[in-house]
């Protein structure tokens, strides 16, 4: 089932505010886990693991967003007649 452009718009906007700070809360909490087990990674690691669980978070959203902020296809074409 393919998504309008509204729809595309509106969840797009819904997992930016809602999504990413629950996201963001999740994944510092996993690496508090993380520090009390190991102890803290040096710095390039933690970044890298950073990194690597936002990418593999939101590649799959990646079509979600393409295209959102274009004007709408589907929209009826305006009559500009000057």
């Amino acid at each position: 089932m393919a998504l309008t452009h509204k729809t595309r718009k509106r969840l797009s906007l819904f997992i930016l505010l809602v999504g990413l700070p629950l996201y963001i809360g999740l994944m510092v909490g996993v690496m508090g886990l993380v520090y009390d087990h190991f102890g803290q990674p040096p710095l390039l690691v933690e970044l890298g693991i950073y990194i690597v669980l936002g990418v593999v978070a939101f590649f799959p959203l990646k079509p979600i967003f393409l295209g959102t902020s274009r004007e709408d296809p589907d929209a009826p074409a305006s009559s500009d007649s000057d």
